[in-house]
This record gives C-alpha cells, structure tokens and sequence, in this order.
C-alpha cells in the first residue's frame, strides 16, 4: 500500500465504490479474468487466487498443516484467511454458500 495517500477518507470511500460498481458490471468469467489481469500484478493476483483456495479448503475442513502442504501458502497466510473466515465482515462465507448453490 501507498504510505502517502493524496485521497481524503471521503474520496477513497468513492473510489473504493467505484471499483466494486466495476465487478458488478462484469458478465462472466472471462471479463472478471481480464479486469483482474489488467488490475493486479501476477503476484498480488496469485495471492488472491491463493487465499480463495485456502478459504475452500478451510470450508472442507482441512487442517492448516495439510493446506500448506497441498498449496504451498504459508501457515500464517492460513491463519488469516481462517480468521477471516471466522471473524471477519463475512465476504467469504457469502461467496463460499452461493458457491455451493
């Protein structure tokens, strides 16, 4: 992240809603793929991609330990994502239950 912010809090609110108005627009996935190739670095979309997985398999009930062997991602990125799961503002829970529908 950028330690200097030239946006006040109001107007990266805005932004911030600007680039989730954006998502919603999208069809399928082949413009999802294309929006978030041309967004993200290939590192920052990997570590999306990976704590999306981390997140399926902490839903199927998999212990950390075997998740980082299966995937490679760290013990402590596990972690988070399982917090994130248990505590969080409920983004992956939402995604994971439609997912299942």
């Amino acid at each position: 992240m950028k330690e200097h912010r030239i946006l006040d809090k109001q107007d990266e609110a805005a932004a911030e809603q600007a680039l989730f108005r954006a998502l919603l627009g999208l069809r399928d996935v082949s413009e999802l793929r294309a929006f978030f190739t041309d967004l993200c670095t290939p590192a920052e979309l990997q570590a999306l991609t990976d704590r999306w997985h981390v997140a399926e398999l902490l839903d199927r009930g998999l212990p950390y330990r075997q998740i980082h062997d299966q995937t490679g991602v760290s013990v402590t990125t596990i972690g988070r994502v399982a917090r994130s799961l248990n505590i969080g503002a409920g983004g992956y829970r939402k995604a994971l239950q439609r997912r299942k529908k």
